[in-house]
């Protein structure tokens, strides 16, 4: 009788952004289960979406709650990022947090908290303390976003717990099975709407499912091959934020820092050695088989060659050389659950670790070093301690990380994004942090914006990176990838997306290239944001473009503001970023397929001051396929007064170095 009595009592609770454009309601149903809906301008985008968890062994904790509290506060502030792509953010939005009781015998509480800003909306579950709820193992979340049309969408299939590195398709939400987040969507209208999550922790990844129509419901990866868990979670305790951020333009969402504000401030105090930068290595040539991982006639990473790439990196000024391919364990057929070989303190015999540490040292270089695991977490956690003190000892101050498998689940039998590997990289980035170390994790979980919590957990992979044009059997990444990651993959946070080639031909893969032009591959460094820049290519290949090389070795990794000039998803995109204490800016502007006129205005530089313009664009008879490598290279004397007439040719783009008289 208390349900029935709590049924027909109707409380709705409204809360709304700063500005007013964007509302959130949130009711109980007829039976007691919570509910949200969102109108953006005076327009439903989420229509009546039921939350709440399904428990393992225990009544589901979704119907016959009552409203025991509701409390609205408005929060208004500005802070600075240690390093990325806005230096000073903008914090501000109304928060709603409403309490939950149950009317039956058991009384568990429930709070579900809401902020609300301006482009956007978050809201999380927190299990307070109490006797009725201590440790419960979460079968599924409940959380639905039913969505108010067939909306165009952009998507990467979801699978159990397999890897984020597949092609977006564009379909209408309706043809959509299970994808990962962050989804972007466009409606009839021409809003935009993104769907993803933030503040990952000790928490299963969200994927998205279709259940009827478009309506979508939260699917998060499952424990382990075993058991369906899908969290096991200790009150008290809070759930990631479901994160909708909106937008009246696709360009609008790029500088969306939505993702980042719901996450807590940093934790690790002075993070001053966590430093920007670009890099080089034993990378490139590997994936092209001039060279290989394993012990070797062909073995890339010895001595002798580590020098070669220090000695280029310390004549041009990058900072870093990675090294793969230096550690026991790559021999035998590792990818197919054979991590567990690898050690991470014992170096192959052709690679003098001392030495190469002393002559990086001598050239004011430092080595990059590379963990890759097989995805044998268990051997990998064994070695941590070790491995982090070796990278200490040895001055390597950034890591990048691996986690390669051939299928969806870890050596171990947990699948490859569930709670058990989000915890595994969670205590990854802490002992890092502990030996101060950066890490660019590969094959990892997807960014929800912990990197204004852990700032050096500085970049990751989670999408088709250049890798794929060396090896793919679809031919690689097509010209129209590169236009649609910003709007989807790079609103998690910052990719190492590892551009820069310059033999697009690959004269040695008869089957492959690289689908851009040169000049494009320059000006990804701008679109394709992330704080350490590799560059991919091998050291002759540079040689033979010293003008174009000169692009890469004066384009800046750390930013103090971001302007999006234009795009259209899986059109083009043209993006300005400022140099972090610097009067000097940079552009990048790239195509799909399709050759391309465009218009830069100039009006984001500062009135009065002039600037000198290096053009790095397609040459006119430039075209990926035929022509890849034909670029020009322009030098004016420009201000904000200017505009500058750009053709991007086929899979083309075009780079500029904005430099402060």
């Amino acid at each position: 009788m208390l349900v029935t009595s709590c049924a027909h009592k109707k409380i709705d609770t409204l809360v709304s952004s700063p500005s007013n454009n964007l509302n959130v309601e949130f009711f109980l149903t007829q039976e007691g289960q919570p509910a949200y809906r969102v109108l953006y301008k005076g327009g439903e985008i989420v229509s009546k979406s039921l939350m709440g968890f399904d428990l393992k062994d225990a009544p589901a904790l979704a119907k016959g709650f009552k409203i025991i509290s509701s409390d609205t506060s408005n929060f208004a502030n500005t802070w600075e990022q240690p390093w990325g792509e806005e230096r000073y953010i903008e914090n501000r939005y109304t928060e709603l947090r409403v309490g939950l009781q149950e009317v039956s015998e058991l009384q568990r509480k429930l709070n579900i908290v809401f902020r609300v800003y301006d482009d956007g909306m978050g809201f999380r579950y927190e299990f307070p303390q109490q006797p009725q709820l201590g440790s419960f193992e979460i079968m599924d979340e409940l959380t639905e976003f039913a969505l108010t049309g067939d909306h165009s969408a952009w998507w990467t299939p979801g699978q159990a717990g397999n890897q984020y590195e597949y092609l977006y398709q564009n379909t209408p939400v309706s043809e959509m099975k299970l994808v990962h987040t962050p989804l972007t969507m466009e409606t009839a209208n021409g809003t935009f709407i993104s769907l993803h999550e933030a503040a990952l922790f000790d928490y299963s990844t969200m994927n998205l499912a279709v259940t009827s129509g478009t309506s979508l419901r939260a699917a998060l990866v499952p424990w382990s091959k075993t058991s369906e868990v899908k969290a096991k979670v200790t009150a008290p305790f809070a759930t990631p934020w479901r994160t909708i951020q909106v937008a009246d333009k696709a360009t609008d969402l790029l500088t969306s820092y939505l993702i980042l504000n719901l996450n807590e401030p940093n934790k690790l105090g002075d993070v001053s050695w966590v430093k920007p930068g670009k890099y080089v290595g034993i990378w490139w040539e590997l994936h092209l088989e001039k060279g290989s991982w394993n012990q070797g006639p062909k073995h890339g990473a010895t001595t002798a060659n580590t020098k070669k790439y220090i000695d280029f990196a310390a004549e041009h000024g990058f900072v870093g050389v990675l090294v793969e391919g230096w550690n026991v364990g790559w021999d035998g057929e590792w990818w197919n659950h054979g991590g567990d070989a690898f050690d991470f303190t014992k170096p192959y015999p052709d690679y003098d670790v001392d030495e190469v540490t002393r002559y990086a040292k001598e050239k004011g270089v430092y080595i990059i070093g590379h963990h890759e695991t097989g995805a044998s977490t268990d051997n990998y956690e064994r070695q941590l301690e070790a491995a982090y003190q070796f990278l200490e000892k040895y001055g390597m101050k950034a890591v990048k990380t691996g986690y390669v498998e051939t299928g969806e689940l870890l050596t171990n039998g947990h699948y490859h994004h569930g709670q058990f590997f989000v915890r595994h990289a969670q205590k990854v980035t802490e002992i890092a942090a502990k030996h101060k170390v950066m890490v660019v994790a590969h094959e990892t979980v997807k960014d929800t914006g912990e990197r204004r919590t852990y700032p050096n957990l500085i970049s990751r992979e989670v999408a088709r990176g250049q890798e794929y044009d060396a090896w793919a059997t679809d031919g690689g990444n097509p010209p129209d990838h590169t236009t649609i990651l910003p709007f989807t993959r790079m609103l998690s946070g910052p990719m190492d997306f590892t551009p820069g080639a310059f033999e697009l031909t690959l004269p040695d893969r008869p089957n492959n290239q690289v689908n851009t032009t040169l000049a494009k591959q320059l000006a990804l460094y701008v679109v394709i944001y992330s704080p350490v820049q590799m560059a991919s290519d091998l050291p002759e290949n540079y040689e033979k473009h010293p003008q174009a090389l000169q692009f890469i070795k004066d384009v800046a990794v750390d930013w103090e503001t971001t302007r999006v000039l234009g795009g259209e998803i899986g059109e083009f995109v043209s993006i300005a970023r400022q140099e972090r204490d610097s009067d000097n800016w940079f552009v990048g502007a790239i195509t799909n397929e399709d050759a391309r006129n465009l218009t830069v205005a100039l009006d984001f530089l500062p009135a009065g001051k002039y600037y000198t313009a290096s053009i790095y664009r397609d040459a006119d008879d430039a075209d990926y396929r035929s022509n890849p490598a034909a670029y020009v290279v322009e030098t004016k004397r420009v201000s904000a007064a200017d505009t500058l007439p750009l053709r991007l040719a086929p899979g083309g783009g075009v780079a500029i170095s904005l430099l402060a008289e």
